[in-house]
């Protein structure tokens, strides 16, 4: 039977912070893509108080990890009815 559990969050396989960061350095995360930091500890307050959140990292509803994804501007929570940055997003 395959795995079917998050890739990110499988003990096998950890999403580390030094992969996150290199990540960031990459040109799809230059600054005029991101939101301000303000709103980006906003993004991760909301998504951390959500129960689709698996290991503080990734969202089960799109599969993103969140402490990357919630950088970018173009992005938005994936949940219905606007989700969980509609409410904090200026």
């Amino acid at each position: 039977m395959a795995d079917t559990s998050c890739k990110a969050c499988r003990d096998d396989y950890r999403v580390t912070e030094e992969q996150i960061q290199r990540l960031l350095k990459t040109t799809a995360f230059a600054p005029e893509r991101r939101v301000s930091e303000v709103q980006y500890q906003d993004r991760l307050r909301a998504c951390e108080a959500c129960p689709k959140l698996m290991d503080g990292m990734t969202c089960t509803v799109c599969g993103c990890i969140i402490p990357v994804i919630a950088w970018l501007k173009e992005r938005h929570c994936p949940l219905p009815g606007g989700g969980l940055w509609a409410s904090i997003e200026t």
